[in-house]
């Protein structure tokens, strides 16, 4: 068994952990879980830092548990939202926690038959009969009031929407977390609870509930809240948050999203979110050090997150794809693009449209009738005789070309370009 404790400390991601997790974990294997919100089908990178924590306490021998909230995902943790959740119906739900369970596949080990393979369990099959009234003389008379006012959960929301205050919905919502973590302390012996920083009162409720209820000892240990280095928050974009399903984002943006962090960010990001070991990761950083400009760590990162989640193919197409605006792309490359992929590549390129009953149609006509990608056919005959234009990655000299369906990218698109920078897409209706 490795040191769980020990592996995330270099990796610089732990927060806040209670005194004697450490040396609980290293008198053997142990159980600990994670909570996951199912109120969407998919996870988003805002989410990975816990699952990588599960997967390196998998990897150190332990088993870990994946606890889908699909009870408290229906009322709203006052620490991370401003506004109540919507109830979810049973049937979204269920279709939820499914595909959430298969984005977690790709990092944890639930299929094998190894005594930690993981778990996953869902809070909805204990807390569905749980009736009000059972619930608040079991579990209400255990907490106090003062000590869940006392929570930074609680007193943040509190002052921060002073006018419409706090629902008691929400308020309860750390004893509903707590039981959880009393009815897996019970019922399959977990003893840890892991989770973002902004957790840490919640989880702190779970390990007071078990102390008083059955003199337990249980456990917690919180991640840091990952920023980027320049303030900006972590994982989002201009067009929102970084998905882990391809048909939300596609494997070529969630590479690209990797590859264009900043040197800073990448030498934290490769500890966190990839499983290299310490040496390979601190040789990595070094090397980039000394030619940093070919970006050769954010490339590493990129490599290994992109084939964690998507596959090892995806990678490889999101690599190819990535070289087609800077590199020596051919035409065969850019056919092989899936659409989702092309129009990612090319995303803000000037497009036009024309009929497919145009063609075929003389390139010369294409170019500066049909389309204004040239302003005149005498300067796009010029471009062309020069050796500046290229058609689908190939350079194009014949003056007399005709463009046909053959052309198509896609069966729809044509990809012009003049010079080296200067793109243009042709959709091609119909």
């Amino acid at each position: 068994m490795k040191n769980f404790v020990e592996e995330l400390k270099w990796r610089g991601m732990i927060h806040d952990i209670m005194p004697g997790t450490e040396e609980e974990l290293l008198k053997g294997p142990s159980s600990a879980y994670v909570g996951i919100d199912p109120t969407g089908d998919s996870l988003h990178i805002g989410h990975l830092v816990s699952i990588m924590i599960l997967k390196h306490f998998q990897a150190c021998g332990h088993k870990p548990y994946a606890l889908v909230g699909g009870a408290t995902g229906m009322i709203g943790d006052p620490s991370m939202k401003s506004q109540e959740r919507n109830l979810l119906d049973e049937a979204t739900l269920n279709h939820n926690v499914e595909c959430i369970k298969a984005q977690l596949s790709k990092f944890l080990d639930f299929n094998s038959d190894a005594p930690n393979k993981a778990e996953l369990v869902n809070n909805y099959d204990w807390m569905k009969d749980y009736t009000f009234i059972n619930f608040t003389r079991d579990i209400g008379k255990m907490i106090t009031v003062n000590y869940m006012m006392s929570k930074d959960s609680v007193k943040k929301r509190l002052s921060r929407d002073s006018n419409e205050g706090m629902s008691f919905t929400e308020f309860t919502y750390q004893l509903l977390q707590g039981y959880d973590f009393l009815y897996l302390y019970q019922n399959m012996g977990v003893k840890l609870q892991l989770g973002g920083a902004d957790q840490w009162g919640n989880i702190t409720t779970g390990t007071e509930l078990i102390r008083r209820s059955c003199q337990g000892e249980a456990y917690a240990l919180t991640c840091p809240l990952i920023t980027k280095a320049d303030g900006g928050k972590f994982g989002k974009t201009e067009k929102g948050n970084i998905w882990l399903d391809p048909e939300r984002t596609s494997p070529y943006q969630f590479f690209q999203f990797w590859l264009n962090v900043s040197d800073a960010d990448a030498e934290r990001y490769i500890k966190i979110f990839t499983m290299l070991d310490r040496e390979t990761i601190e040789g990595a950083i070094e090397a980039h050090k000394e030619c940093p400009e070919r970006r050769e760590l954010q490339k590493l990162l990129a490599k290994e997150i992109t084939i964690m989640v998507h596959g090892e193919s995806e990678y490889e197409t999101a690599v190819k794809a990535s070289q087609m605006l800077f590199g020596k792309a051919t035409t065969e490359d850019l056919k092989s693009l899936d659409e989702k992929t092309f129009l990612a590549v090319f995303d803000g390129v000037p497009t036009f449209q024309i009929e497919s009953s145009k063609l075929p149609c003389g390139i010369l006509d294409a170019l500066a009738v049909e389309t204004s990608i040239f302003s005149s056919k005498g300067e796009a005959r010029k471009m062309i005789q020069q050796n500046g234009f290229s058609l689908n990655k190939a350079k194009l000299t014949d003056i007399a070309y005709n463009l046909s369906e053959a052309d198509l990218i896609n069966g729809k698109y044509i990809l012009a370009q003049k010079g080296k920078k200067d793109y243009y897409i042709i959709i091609v209706n119909g």
